[in-house]
C-alpha cells in the first residue's frame, strides 16, 4: 500500500547524481563499415568532452581519440559534422583549437592537416567528405576575423600537404558538400540572410573536375520558401533529398531532367538543421530506403520501396530516433534511439532478419519502470482557440501517493530552439520531478516542429506571443481538469525556452515561479550580440530589423521586468556565445531593484548548455531546492539548499 505524503516530498531512486553520472551520456554521429561501427559519445564525467568510439562487429568499444581530444566543431557555434571517415582513417575537428586532424586507426596519434590559425579558432571546419580516390577532402570552412565570419566550401589533400582552396563562395552559408560516387559532380546546400536553413535553402549541383574545381553550377531545388534537407547520392548515381515544398517534408529524387516525389506523407522526414550532417534516411543494398518519419512529434522507422512507393513501419519499441544519424551498410542500419521507458542506446538493426542489437547504452543502470512516468499526448485550445500539443507526465512512484485533498505542483517545460520539438523518449530530467510527486507538461507550442510547416509557421512574427499564450493555456487546461494545483505552477525552459519563461512571468498570471536556463532577456541587445548563424533568425520570429525595433522592445522580457513579481531562478554559462551572460544579468538587476526573490547561479567553463557532470548535478540540485522552497514542500533528497535572495526594493 503506497504511503500518503505531500507531493514533491517523495523519495526517488532517480537522483541528481544519477542524472549527472548516468543520464547525461549522449550519442551523436554514427557510421558503419565492413569492420565495425563508429559514433561520438558526450561524457559529462570527462568535462563534457565528446569522444569518437569504434566498436568492431565482434568486439568491444574502444576510443579512437586520446583522452584529451574533444571531437567537436565551433562552426555556427552549434557545430555538428565534426568528424568523417575514409575506411579506418578518420578526420576529426578538435574543439580546443578548431583544427582538423587525421587519425589512421584507434592506435594512431592525431596529426593536424589544416593550418594553425592566425588567431585561436579563426579557422573552423565541419561537414566534410573524402573524394577523388581518397586524395581530397571537401568541407565547410568558417573564417573569423574582422567583421562577420565568412563561410565557404574548401578542398584540400587528406594528408594536409596543401592549404585549403576555396571552391564555392559568395553565399552567407554552406552545408552538406557531397561528391557523387563517380566523382564528376558536387552537390551542396546554400542559403543567405535573413533565412535559417529550415526556412529556405538552395540545393546546388556543379560539375567537378579532376583538379576539384567546379563549373556549370545549377539549382536543383529550393527557394526562400522551400527548405532542402540531407542531399545524398544513391548507388544508382541519382541525387536524393528531402523537401518541405508541400508543407510536409518528404523524400525526392532528381532523374530524367526533373524532380520526383518518392513519398507524400503528412509527416516530417526532415529535421531542423541546427547542426551539420543530419541524416534521416539511408540506402539499403536491395534498393529500398530506410526513413525516420516524425508523426505528431513521435518518430518511427519505416522502409520505403521506391518502385511502389509503399512504406512499411517496422514497429520497433523506440519513439525517438534522435538525430543526427541514421547510417546503413548492406542490410544493416545503425542509429541512436530511445523509448518512453528505456534510455538512449546505439542500436544495430538487420533489416533482413529483423534482429536488433544494442551496441552501447547511455547507461548500464537498470531503472525500475514502476518509477517512470510515461507521456500522455494531450491536445488543448491554444492561441486563438487553435489546437496545440503537449506531452503530460503524471506523478509516478509505486511507494507513494498524494495526500487527500492535495493536487500536485506542475512544471511547464518549454523547449528551446524555438524551432524544435520534444519527444516521448525517456528523459531523466522529467523523471527527476515526476518520481518525487511533481507533474510535468512538456510543451510543443505552436511553432514547434513535428506537426508540419503550417503548425511551425504559427511562430512567424509571433515569438513571445504564441509560445507564451500556449504555455499559459496548457497550465490552465491541466488545472481545469483537476490534474494539478493551480497555485503551484512553475514555468521553465532553456535558451528560447528561457525567453518564453521570462516573458510568461512578466505578462501572464498562471505561473507562481520560474526557472530560466540561459534565457534571452533583451531582444534588441541579443540581435547585436548573437553569432552569425542566428543573427537574422529573429527576422522570422519577430520582424525585420531594424524596421520592427519597437516590436523587439515590446517583446523583450527586460521591457516588462518590472511586472515580474514571482520568484525566479536563473542559471547561466559564463562562456555562452549564443546567449551571453549579460542577458541573465540584466534580469537579475531588475529583480534586485524591485525586491523580487531570485537565485542566480553562473557556471564557469560552460557554454550554451551544461556539459560537465558536476554542473549538471549542481543545476538539478538548485532547481529542486528552488522549486521546493517556492512551492512549499520539503525534498527527501540530501541536497544543499540554495539561498533565494530576497532583496529590499530600491526606492525610485
Amino acid at each position: 500500500m503506497p504511503t500518503a505524503a505531500p507531493y514533491g516530498s517523495w523519495p526517488s531512486p532517480i537522483t541528481t547524481d544519477l542524472l549527472a553520472s548516468e543520464g547525461g551520456v549522449g550519442f551523436g554521429y554514427l557510421d558503419i563499415d565492413e569492420s565495425g561501427v563508429y559514433w561520438t559519445e558526450s561524457r559529462p564525467q570527462e568535462n563534457g568532452r565528446s569522444a569518437l568510439v569504434f566498436r568492431p562487429h565482434d568486439g568491444e568499444p574502444v576510443d579512437v581519440v586520446p583522452p584529451d581530444f574533444n571531437v567537436r566543431t565551433r562552426v555556427h557555434e552549434y557545430g555538428g559534422g565534426s568528424w568523417f571517415r575514409d575506411g579506418s582513417t578518420v578526420f576529426c575537428s578538435n574543439f580546443d583549437d578548431s583544427r582538423l586532424y587525421r587519425i589512421d586507426g584507434p592506435d594512431s596519434e592525431p596529426k593536424p592537416i589544416t593550418p594553425e590559425p592566425p588567431e585561436p579558432h579563426a579557422l573552423r571546419y565541419a561537414d566534410g567528405r573524402v573524394f577523388a580516390d581518397r586524395r581530397l577532402i571537401v568541407c565547410v570552412l568558417e573564417t573569423h576575423g574582422n567583421g562577420e565570419p565568412k563561410n565557404e566550401l574548401v578542398v584540400f589533400p587528406t594528408d594536409g600537404s596543401a592549404e585549403p582552396r576555396v571552391v564555392a563562395t559568395g553565399r552567407d552559408f554552406y552545408a552538406a558538400p557531397r561528391p557523387s560516387p563517380d566523382g564528376t559532380c558536387l552537390a551542396w546546400l546554400a542559403w543567405d540572410h535573413p533565412h535559417m536553413p529550415f526556412e529556405g535553402t538552395d540545393l546546388c549541383v556543379a560539375t567537378l573536375a579532376d583538379d576539384a574545381t567546379i563549373s556549370d553550377s545549377r539549382r536543383v531545388a529550393g527557394s526562400e520558401q522551400e527548405s532542402i534537407f540531407q542531399p545524398d547520392w544513391g548507388a544508382d548515381g541519382l541525387l536524393y533529398f528531402v523537401s518541405d515544398r508541400t508543407g510536409w517534408s518528404n523524400l525526392y529524387v532528381e532523374r530524367d531532367g526533373g524532380v520526383h516525389a518518392l513519398t507524400n506523407e503528412e509527416a516530417e522526414l526532415g529535421y531542423p538543421q541546427w547542426v551539420f550532417d543530419l541524416s534521416r534516411y539511408a540506402f539499403l543494398d536491395d534498393g529500398r530506403i530506410a526513413c525516420i518519419f516524425t508523426r505528431s512529434a513521435v518518430d518511427g522507422l519505416e522502409i520505403l520501396d521506391p518502385k511502389t512507393g509503399e512504406l512499411t513501419n517496422l514497429e520497433l519499441p523506440f519513439s525517438s530516433y534522435s538525430s543526427p544519424s541514421l547510417r546503413s551498410r548492406g542490410t544493416r542500419l545503425v542509429f541512436p534511439a530511445a523509448s518512453p521507458t528505456q534510455p538512449s542506446a546505439v542500436i544495430q538493426l538487420d533489416t533482413a532478419s529483423g534482429e536488433t542489437r544494442v551496441l552501447r547504452r547511455s547507461t548500464e543502470m537498470e531503472l525500475d519502470e514502476r518509477y517512470i512516468a510515461v507521456a500522455q499526448a494531450v491536445e488543448f485550445p491554444g492561441t486563438g482557440g487553435q489546437t496545440s500539443h503537449a506531452f503530460y507526465y503524471a506523478p509516478t512512484n509505486p511507494d507513494y501517493t498524494g495526500q487527500d485533498g492535495e493536487s500536485p505542483p506542475l512544471v511547464v517545460s518549454v523547449h528551446g530552439g524555438p524551432t524544435a520539438h520534444v519527444t516521448t523518449a525517456l528523459d531523466l530530467e522529467i523523471q527527476l520531478f515526476t518520481s518525487r510527486g511533481i507533474a510535468v507538461v512538456d510543451l510543443n507550442y505552436g511553432g514547434s516542429t513535428g506537426y508540419g510547416r503550417e503548425y511551425r509557421d504559427r511562430l512567424r512574427g509571433t515569438w513571445g506571443v504564441v509560445d507564451v499564450e500556449d504555455s499559459a493555456a496548457a497550465a490552465r487546461y491541466l488545472a481545469e481538469r483537476g490534474e494539478v494545483d493551480p497555485a503551484r505552477i512553475q514555468i521553465t525552459g532553456g535558451s528560447a525556452g528561457g525567453y518564453t519563461t521570462l516573458m510568461a512571468l512578466a505578462v501572464r498570471d498562471e505561473f507562481a515561479s520560474g526557472a530560466s536556463y540561459f534565457g534571452v532577456a533583451d531582444l534588441v541587445t541579443f540581435h547585436a550580440e548573437t553569432h552569425k548563424f542566428e543573427s537574422h533568425y529573429d527576422d522570422y520570429l519577430v520582424g525585420p530589423w531594424p524596421e520592427a525595433i519597437e516590436i523587439y522592445r515590446e517583446r523583450s522580457p527586460m521591457t516588462h521586468a518590472d511586472s515580474i513579481s514571482d520568484p525566479l531562478l536563473l542559471l547561466q554559462g559564463l562562456d555562452d556565445k549564443v546567449v551571453p551572460p549579460s542577458q541573465s544579468e540584466v534580469i537579475v538587476e531588475a529583480l534586485k531593484r524591485r525586491g523580487i526573490p531570485y537565485a542566480y547561479i553562473a557556471f564557469e567553463g560552460e557554454g550554451h548548455g551544461f556539459r560537465k557532470a558536476e554542473n549538471i548535478k549542481r543545476a538539478a540540485d538548485a532547481h529542486l531546492s528552488f522549486l521546493g522552497q517556492v512551492s512549499g514542500f520539503e525534498s527527501a533528497d540530501e541536497i544543499e539548499p540554495i539561498e533565494i535572495e530576497k532583496p529590499d526594493a530600491v526606492r525610485q
